[in-house]
């Protein structure tokens, strides 16, 4: 049996609307927004007590998902656990593809993302960077060249 599809990736944040502007500005789509609490996130992450507020975005074409999710309870480790759990904040890094590289960079400075780097050309192919965004997130991003 093979997998179907990749549903999200999610992503554990400390400022869930500083987030939410951050990718809505990148082009994303808010898709929906909720409160998840009681015996089914508890038993799935193996917590007690889990209370988050979630929010679903989804790129214009439809195909890629961000699930965004503020732990009220219990709080949100900071990474660098040598054992880290399910709400441990970040992940290694998201790609996008964009249409105009340096724009885009301006409008997420404008939400405090700095470049890791410098913007770089991958052959005569790609122009690609990578920032630093809400919660430390690393997001990548390629404009195709041509």
């Amino acid at each position: 049996m093979a997998i179907q599809r990749m549903d999200n990736v999610a992503v554990v944040v400390d400022d869930l609307e500083a987030a939410v502007a951050f990718f809505t500005d990148l082009g994303m789509e808010v898709e929906g927004r909720g409160e998840i609490e009681g015996s089914v996130p508890d038993g799935m992450l193996g917590l007690d007590g889990v209370r988050t507020a979630i929010a679903m975005l989804r790129t214009p074409d439809g195909h890629g998902k961000l699930e965004l999710t503020r732990f009220h309870s219990p709080a949100a480790v900071a990474v660098g656990s040598p054992d880290p759990p399910p709400h441990t904040l970040g992940l290694h890094r998201v790609m996008f593809a964009v249409d105009d590289l340096d724009d885009t960079v301006a409008r997420l400075r404008r939400h405090g993302a700095e470049l890791i780097g410098e913007v770089v050309r991958y052959e005569n192919t790609y122009r690609l960077c990578e920032l630093r965004g809400p919660s430390g997130i690393l997001v990548a991003l390629a404009e195709p060249v041509g």
